[in-house]
């Protein structure tokens, strides 16, 4: 019985990092799969300085940037909150724009500093968003 409740212990603490991986979850299904490809970017790849993994997927970000782009402001927000959104995805527009550029021949340090552009717009974006 012991060996049961240690295995069941050992297997949520395992599973602890897995379900918290996938914890975040904006109102707007795009953020969600921009988010999917950007967060182990910032917490695996950034830290450890790949710069190759960073540029191989660098396409698919600017993809799923694209389609928050498209989305637009969400419906539901308040004209103030509405106008700062408008702002903000215009800046994450350029971002991206630039992040694409640096990838495909920036310098590891260009993009560095492009990628670090997009991950905070694109936080200041979420933090707009609607509530679920």
């Amino acid at each position: 019985m012991k060996l049961l409740s240690l295995l069941a212990i050992t297997g949520l603490v395992l599973l602890m990092p897995l379900a918290a991986y996938g914890s975040e979850h904006f109102s707007v299904k795009e953020y969600n799969h921009f988010h999917d490809v950007l967060r182990p970017l910032q917490h695996e790849a950034l830290p450890n300085k790949d710069w190759g993994r960073i540029r191989l997927n660098a396409d698919e970000l600017v993809k799923r940037g694209k389609a928050i782009v498209k989305v637009g402001v969400p419906a539901g927000l308040p004209t103030t909150t509405g106008d700062d959104f408008r702002k903000e995805l215009k800046k994450f527009k350029n971002a991206l724009n630039k992040f694409n550029r640096d990838a495909k021949g920036g310098s590891d340090g260009a993009l560095e500093a492009s990628f670090a552009v997009v991950h905070d717009s694109f936080e200041m974006l979420a933090g707009l968003l609607p509530r679920k």
